[in-house]
């Protein structure tokens, strides 16, 4: 059956169409009003600023102190050389102990600065109690390097207490030997003054490099074989014992790390060898100095000479040895000589 077209038939298909065109009409206008804000928020916030609105500032790079860089120096570029053996050297000879207080001696040069803060670093970071100190002692600094200690314990974030003794004044005035002299006064001064601030332990920054170069010297000039020990309780400070965390670490490691950082440290702060600043390593001339060069010879020929030589005072075969001493008694291989003979047999 088909239906009758009548004359409103046209008419009510136009109005309907009319009211679907006002739909889209109302719609289009809508989503040109937010289409600003869909296109702003979308934007990453590097693009440029197409809708004229204000961008947020990108977030600025994190600028590091210099004793930041120093640290991330030490974690980074530098920690098989540094950390690695520093660690390795807290943990082998048992230097340091829940509870301990330590005295962190620091004379300005590049060793004491390193060790301060390396101890600083791990005692942040220790999963056991200890405390520290941060001690320099002024035994009579031209005014110039003792603003260069102040100067760049600041630059590190070191904490130092400094007190001031006469030391160099008196050695000034001594003949024979001022150099182990003052070595002696020093020491004692700075026993006393860790003691009297509740310290238990004084940390100097002795290297590997101090350690074989004493084994040579004591052969070639003192008719000896001894070096360093990691640690000594002290004889005349009862209580007090010394500790060297450095003992693992070579000095042409702490060198490069210092020349990295782009860090200038004392060299040599004594009035007798001050001239020694202007020599081309700092070392000065010195007996010690002339069993670097000797090293260093070596070196071109063995490049694990100073591993070697390390290496050796930890083997030491004592019963190969026609004498020996244990403190300050001396023995003879003779006295275990036929009791040796008879074991190997």
């Amino acid at each position: 059956m088909a239906y009758k077209k009548t004359k409103y038939s046209k008419f009510a298909v136009s109005m309907a169409q009319m009211g679907l065109a006002r739909k889209l009409k109302a719609c289009y206008c809508q989503y040109m009003t937010l289409l600003p804000v869909v296109v702003f928020n979308i934007l990453p916030s590097s693009s440029p600023n197409t809708m004229g609105e204000i961008m947020p500032e990108e977030k600025k790079k994190r600028v590091l102190t210099p004793a930041q860089m120093v640290e991330r120096s030490i974690f980074g570029s530098y920690r098989s050389r540094l950390w690695t053996p520093f660690i390795t050297a807290i943990k082998t000879y048992e230097l340091i102990k829940p509870g301990d207080k330590i005295a962190v001696c620091i004379s300005g040069g590049k060793d004491s600065m390193l060790l301060a803060k390396l101890m600083q670093m791990l005692h942040r970071i220790s999963d056991f109690p200890f405390e520290l100190v941060y001690l320099v002692m002024d035994p009579g600094y031209n005014p110039a390097n003792r603003a260069m200690i102040e100067h760049n314990a600041q630059l590190m974030d070191i904490p130092v207490t400094i007190f001031e003794t006469d030391i160099f004044e008196i050695t000034s005035t001594v003949e024979k030997y001022p150099c182990y002299l003052c070595a002696r006064m020093r020491r004692g001064h700075l026993y006393k003054k860790a003691q009297d601030l509740g310290c238990n332990k004084i940390a100097l920054g002795h290297h590997l490099n101090d350690v074989i170069e004493t084994v040579l010297m004591g052969m070639f000039y003192s008719s000896q074989i001894q070096t360093m020990p990691p640690k000594l309780h002290s004889q005349n400070f009862e209580g007090m014992e010394l500790i060297r965390p450095l003992y693992c670490v070579k000095e042409d490691d702490i060198i490069a790390w210092k020349n990295y950082n782009h860090l200038e440290f004392l060299q040599c702060a004594c009035r007798f060898t001050e001239s020694s600043e202007l020599s081309a390593d700092g070392i000065g001339e010195s007996k010690r100095k002339e069993v670097k060069m000797l090293i260093k010879a070596l070196r071109k020929d063995n490049p694990l000479i100073e591993d070697s030589l390390f290496n050796s005072v930890h083997n030491v075969t004592i019963n190969t040895f026609a004498g020996y001493k244990i403190g300050k008694e001396k023995h003879s291989f003779l006295e275990n000589y036929d009791k040796l003979s008879e074991e190997s047999e």
